[in-house]
């Protein structure tokens, strides 16, 4: 399928090499719950046009859960995690075999890589991850990749998979995130009101003030909107992937580079990968109260945060957790990774580094967060 592009700003799509592909639980089910094997397939022959000309896609699918509520004869998605973590056991299962039943209509094997939220946060396990799926790219193989939602001990729901999405283009280095859903775009306002009209590209993320972002999406088996994909998105362009968002009737189009669906376009300069992680991938063990004094040399003089500048500390972490820096009205202004434990900090409140030091040895007279382990929100 030769790449056709009918606008400038749809350069990056047409020319992308490794995509990643969310696929949400309303573009793979039915109204009831199982699984459509019909749109499966549409789905699977819009992206092997792009596979057979050497391009790379990682899936990112939902519908584990939605696939397994008819089998478990469930009317309804669960509430309670038991329940949920049983219809994905049964689901995942049953979603794997379809889109390894239907990428062998054309020749391609698929290889499930299941992650929790440790794989993609956790520095580690996040460099694993990258290998596996950098090695089944490297097979010609398909990465489908969910959350591993039968043994989550917290909320099922990672963001309907769409941040999920986003940060695992961000592990890959792809060029591309396409984020499928049952609405072909992001809109002014409901996509149901005539006057709504389709917001066609975004700039800038500012460009979006004003606007309406709800709860548009129309399938009662997912639990993602319009808010978890425009978040996704702004994390993925944070990091300079461009993303699109659009139907997954429209996907053969939009893999093409044809104007449809929501361009989001990314960032000129891509952060340092680490400062990336620690903004959007971690969650924040803590906080800590900055005057204003600190919070002016934090955000505008590139300094560390010292103890002098801190009034308040709250939550529970150690040595090398991420916490979150809040001004005084308690808005986040940045994150950064603390070097003292939550119970020794409030004995070192207003004071100076070097009263510390000489109170209590050389080894008090650091920083709180140092600039380098810190990234403004």
């Amino acid at each position: 399928m030769a790449a056709v592009c009918t606008e400038p700003g749809r350069a990056a799509v047409s020319l992308a090499r490794r995509i990643v592909v969310k696929v949400g639980s309303s573009s793979l089910t039915t109204a009831s719950g199982g699984l459509d094997r019909h749109r499966l397939d549409a789905l699977v022959d819009a992206f092997s046009g792009v596979l057979a000309e050497g391009k790379e896609i990682v899936l990112v699918s939902s519908g584990a859960i939605a696939a397994g509520l008819a089998p478990l004869r469930l009317a309804r998605r669960p509430r309670d995690l038991a329940t949920q973590q049983a219809a994905a056991s049964v689901g995942q299962g049953l979603l794997v075999q379809a889109y390894t039943t239907s990428f062998a209509r054309t020749g391609r094997t698929v290889g499930q890589v299941l992650l929790t939220v440790n794989d993609v946060t956790r520095r580690t396990h996040y460099r694993n991850a990258y290998r596996t799926l950098r090695r089944l790219l490297d097979l010609t193989a398909v990465p489908i990749v969910n959350e591993n939602d039968t043994v989550a001990t917290q909320e099922i729901r990672f963001g309907d998979n769409d941040r999920l999405a986003a940060l695992v283009a961000a592990l890959v280095h792809a060029d591309l995130l396409v984020l499928l859903s049952d609405v072909d775009g992001l809109y002014t306002g409901d996509p149901a009101e005539p006057t709504s009209r389709r917001i066609r590209e975004v700039p800038d993320h500012a460009d979006l003030t004003g606007v309406a972002i709800g709860r548009t999406g129309r399938s009662g088996v997912g639990t993602g909107g319009m808010v978890t994909k425009v978040d996704a998105a702004r994390i993925a362009t944070s990091f300079g992937i461009p993303v699109v968002l659009t139907a997954a009737e429209f996907a053969e189009d939009m893999l093409a580079g044809k104007p449809t669906g929501t361009l989001f376009h990314p960032v000129r300069t891509r952060p340092a990968a680490r400062l990336f992680w620690l903004a959007h991938a971690t969650t924040p063990q803590g906080r800590l109260h900055l005057d204003a004094g600190a919070v002016t040399a934090v955000t505008t003089r590139n300094a560390s945060l010292l103890p002098a500048g801190i009034t308040e500390v709250g939550g529970r972490f150690a040595a090398g957790d991420p916490v979150d820096l809040v001004d005084p009205a308690g808005r986040p202004v940045a994150r950064g990774l603390v070097n003292y434990d939550a119970i020794e900090l409030p004995l070192l409140l207003g004071r100076s580094t070097t009263e510390l030091a000489a109170e209590l040895g050389p080894t008090y007279e650091r920083e709180v967060v140092h600039r380098d382990d810190l990234v403004l929100l």
